[in-house]
C-alpha cells in the first residue's frame, strides 16, 4: 500500500512551497491508490504559534488538497483526528519517542552528553574560527561506564545522540536525483532527545514515519543532507526505509531560497488577494513538474492521471 505524508509545522502559515509538497504528496497518492497522511510537527515548542494547526487545516481545505488521515477541523472548529495510525500531532506522541530512545541505548546505537550549553557553544566558536565543520567532538561517546553512572546518580541534565558510523558511506537511490552518498566522518552525532525530553526532528519523524507504514517520503531537499542519519536510524531499529524523493526548492528571482522578504510566500495572502484555489493549486504544480511543454492549465483530475515524481526536475523552480 502506498502510503505518504505531509508532515509540516504550525509556525503560523502554510508556506507555498509546503503547499507544493502537500499537493505532491497528494496527486502521488491518487495516482497510485494510496492514503495521503497529514501529521503535524510540533515538537519545537520555541517556534509554535497559537492556532497554527488550525490555520494549516484550513488552508488545506481552502486549497481543496485533502488528507486522509490525520487532523481535521469538526462543526465547531475543534481539531479532531482520523485515521488508525494516531495520534498525528507529535506533541501527543513522547512516550513513543522516549521509549525508542531507549532502545536505542540499549543497542549501542545512541550514547547520553551530559556537556553543557557553555562548552558545546565554546566548541563551536573554536571550530568556526579553526574553519572546521561544526561538528560535536564526540567527548561523550567515549565516556567510562563508572563516569556515565555517576553523572546519572547525580542527576545531571544531558541529552541523547545518535552514534553515527566513522567511517565509510551511506548511499540510498532518491527517486528524483538518483543515486547519493554521504560520507559518514563527516556527519554529526545528531541529538535525537533533549534534555527535557522533547525529541528532534530526526528521531520523532522516522520513528512516525515508521509506524504510520509510509512508504514514501516526499519532501523539500533541505532535508536531503539529513536523510543518512535516519537512513542510520532504520538500520539501527532493524526496519526497511521508506522510498526517498526530495524536492527542489522554490526560490527568488535572485535565485536565494523563496523567503517572506522578497514576496509573498503564505498562500493565505493569495486567497486575501483574490486568487481562486484552482489557480494556486496549478501554479505549484508546475513549479518544477510539467507533464507536457505544450499546456500551462491542467483540471485537477489531470494532474493526478499525469503525475509522476520521474518528471521532477532536479533544480530549483524560480
Amino acid at each position: 500500500m502506498i502510503r505518504v505524508r505531509f508532515a509540516p509545522s504550525p509556525t503560523g502559515f502554510l508556506h507555498i512551497g509546503g503547499l507544493r509538497t502537500a499537493l505532491y504528496n497528494e496527486l502521488f497518492a491518487r495516482k497510485n491508490g494510496g492514503i495521503f497522511v497529514l501529521r503535524i510537527e510540533d515538537t519545537d515548542r520555541t517556534r509554535l504559534v497559537p492556532g497554527g494547526i488550525e490555520n494549516i487545516i484550513r488552508t488545506m481545505a481552502w486549497s481543496g488538497v485533502q488528507a486522509d488521515e490525520g487532523p481535521y477541523l469538526d462543526d465547531g472548529g475543534a481539531v479532531q483526528e482520523r485515521g488508525d495510525y494516531g495520534p498525528y500531532i507529535q506533541s501527543n506522541r513522547f512516550d513513543i519517542y522516549a521509549d525508542h530512545a531507549k532502545k536505542l541505548l540499549a543497542n549501542g546505537g545512541a550514547y547520553r552528553c551530559f556537556c553543557s550549553a557553555e562548552r558545546l557553544e565554546s566548541m563551536k566558536t573554536a571550530m568556526m574560527a579553526e574553519r572546521r565543520p561544526i561538528m560535536y567532538d564526540k567527548k561523550c561517546r567515549g565516556m567510562s561506564a563508572a563516569e556515565l553512572e555517576q553523572k546519572m546518580q547525580a542527576g545531571e541534565p544531558h541529552v541523547i545522540r545518535l552514534k553515527m558510523p566513522e567511517s565509510g558511506n551511506t548511499e540510498f537511490n532518491d527517486a528524483i536525483r538518483g543515486r547519493v552518498s554521504f560520507e559518514n566522518a563527516l556527519i554529526d552525532d545528531q541529538v535525537l532527545l533533549k534534555s527535557d525530553g522533547f525529541p528532534t526532528y530526526h528521531l520523532a519523524n522516522v520513528v512516525d514515519d515508521h509506524l504510520m507504514a509510509i512508504s514514501h517520503v516526499i519532501r523539500g531537499e533541505d532535508w536531503l543532507p539529513s536523510t543518512p542519519k535516519h537512513l542510520v536510524l532504520y538500520g539501527l531499529f532493524g526496519w526497511t526505509p521508506p522510498i526517498f524523493a526530495h524536492l527542489p526548492l522554490l526560490l527568488n528571482p535572485d535565485r536565494s531560497k523563496l523567503s517572506k522578504r522578497q514576496g509573498d510566500v503564505a498562500v493565505e495572502e493569495y486567497a486575501e488577494q483574490g486568487y481562486l484555489p484552482e489557480a494556486i493549486v496549478n501554479f505549484v504544480a508546475l513549479l518544477g513538474w510539467n507533464p507536457s511543454a505544450d499546456r500551462e492549465v491542467y483540471a485537477k483530475r489531470e494532474l493526478v492521471d499525469a503525475f509522476s515524481l520521474e518528471k521532477i526536475n532536479r533544480a530549483g523552480a524560480v
